[in-house]
């Protein structure tokens, strides 16, 4: 559908935007070829230093996968994003600041990944992380306008933009329960940015610079982790919600809330997810990022899809949301609408037939022994 969309939009632009479509197809093409050749040496990297992912059969385990398995995968996409920066990208305070930023969140991946990190250690290096983006790289979420009304921020901007990336750096590692799960959503995400930055002109901008080297530094991931997979992001998947919370805040360009709704209703995914595994964990008074098996995943699983049916199943509703953006912004905005309406309607029936926020057996059990009363 996205293709769909984007070969309408621009097959009768001028020859200008064909050259740029061209060097875009550069850029996809080479670092989706570095990712999925460095991807080979990563994994023999991982088994020698012991970065792997040993099947458990715990309770509370939300890996389902049943051999050892190397991680470290996003390290190939950051060695892959470096390759396209430096083939690629302009040098700027912005840009000194990514991959500052970016070479913290994988280190701290990767520390993880070899020896298991308390949580409060690893969250020092997202803050740590978004420090440099904030205040090095001057990359803020200042002030929004909806309604007629526009709120600045002030100095609560520096707390709002810390908490805004740390929040979407550890989403995605939240989600990456299965097999090309991951790293199809932020794929998705990418050329969806990558779509309405072109439509808009904004041609070697940094924004679609950088979607372009991550789409196709996440394909090349794709190509060793779509089922069966054999190698995973492991902790390191942090580098890729990263890379989405500083893509929109670039992308965020004036005070209007659309500017910032549109990149986010794009991941409406993880988004949705980790919101129903806090509530659902608050509910049973658990803490809100205990590990659990009821994810979006897990209850598509129990309706007996197949794992790779079950990760093209949160594709297509992944790009129902990247669709209802793209139509939002690029074609008609009362289309836009419908499609997000359609989006919460089946969200709603999602919620109440399935178990990810309330256990729906238990509650099956109790009406059951009431009829038996």
């Amino acid at each position: 559908m996205l293709l769909f969309i984007w070969y309408n939009l621009f097959k009768e632009r001028s020859d200008k935007l064909k050259w740029q479509l061209f060097n875009a197809g550069i850029i996809v093409g080479a670092t989706f070829l570095f990712s999925a050749i460095i991807m080979i040496f990563i994994k023999k990297i991982a088994f020698h230093i012991n970065a792997v992912d040993v099947p458990r059969s715990e309770e509370g385990n939300r890996h389902i996968h049943k051999k050892t398995t190397p991680k470290l995968g996003a390290v190939g996409i950051f060695l892959a994003f470096l390759f396209g920066y430096m083939l690629f990208g302009e040098q700027s305070v912005k840009m000194n600041s990514i991959l500052i930023g970016s070479f913290i969140i994988i280190l701290t991946g990767i520390i993880d990944d070899i020896n298991p990190i308390k949580a409060g250690q690893k969250l020092i290096g997202h803050i740590a992380a978004a420090l440099v983006i904030v205040f090095y790289g001057g990359i803020l979420l200042n002030n929004i306008s909806a309604f007629g009304y526009q709120i600045d921020f002030g100095l609560m901007a520096y707390p709002f933009t810390l908490l805004f990336i740390v929040a979407c750096t550890n989403i995605i590692n939240l989600i990456d329960g299965m097999d090309g799960l991951s790293g199809g959503i932020c794929a998705i995400f990418f050329f969806t940015i990558a779509a309405l930055s072109f439509y808009q002109g904004r041609y070697g901008s940094l924004v679609l610079i950088l979607c372009l080297i991550m789409f196709g530094s996440t394909l090349g991931f794709l190509w060793h982790n779509f089922y069966p997979a054999t190698i995973f992001a492991g902790d390191c998947a942090t580098f890729m919600g990263f890379m989405i919370s500083v893509i929109t805040l670039l992308e965020f360009k004036g005070p209007a809330l659309i500017g910032f709704f549109v990149p986010l209703t794009i991941i409406g995914i993880p988004i949705l997810d980790t919101l129903f595994a806090i509530i659902r964990r608050l509910l049973k008074g658990e803490p809100p990022f205990k590990a659990d098996r009821q994810h979006l995943h897990h209850q598509l699983l129990g309706m007996n899809f197949s794992h790779r049916t079950t990760v093209l199943i949160i594709y297509a509703i992944n790009i129902l949301f990247a669709s209802a953006s793209m139509f939002y912004t690029m074609v008609d905005q009362k289309i836009g609408q419908i499609i997000y309406i359609i989006i919460f309607i089946l969200v709603i029936w999602f919620v109440l037939h399935t178990s990810i926020i309330t256990d729906k057996t238990k509650e099956l059990k109790i009406n059951n022994k009431r009829k038996d009363m």
